[in-house]
């Protein structure tokens, strides 16, 4: 019997408020150190997009939240070393105060403007910013030639 191909999958937090969004710059990962990105990781086994993302959000930026406080706001299928299937929500609400709880993985965690992003924005980041902003419930990054593709 042949056997599935598998996708890596990810969640990505798109947490905005007033026309900012919430950005971490990397560091010390061994991948994209000194780039802007937003709180994200990989889901676990047996585990849901919103619940994986509530499960980062405590980790990665101190706060609590519900998967009923998450809505899933763009898909994104992306070619990188391997191929990924990527979701990013959006939160409601959250119980605490945003804080970096990772300061060996993240030195700088603040709020840019959603129309001047910084110019070291990961460029799969900046690209779903730009598609969530018009509307796209889905994309892809990494299939064309035209395309950057980055590894993982």
């Amino acid at each position: 019997m042949k056997e599935r191909f598998p996708f890596v999958s990810a969640v990505y937090l798109l947490h905005i408020k007033d026309g900012q969004i919430l950005l971490a710059r990397r560091c010390n990962t061994g991948y994209k150190d000194g780039e802007y990105g937003v709180p994200a990781g990989h889901l676990d086994g047996n585990e849901t997009a919103r619940a994986g993302m509530v499960r980062e959000l405590k980790e990665e930026i101190g706060i609590t939240a519900s998967p009923d406080d998450l809505q899933v706001v763009h898909v994104l299928q992306r070619k990188a070393s391997n191929e990924r299937i990527e979701f990013f929500l959006t939160l409601s609400r959250h119980e605490g105060e945003i804080r970096n709880t990772e300061p060996d993985k993240c030195d700088d965690l603040r709020f840019f403007p959603l129309t001047a992003l910084p110019e070291n924005t990961i460029d799969f980041v900046r690209f779903v910013v730009e598609r969530y902003q018009v509307g796209e419930f889905y994309s892809e990054f990494g299939y064309s030639s035209q395309e950057h593709t980055d590894s993982v």
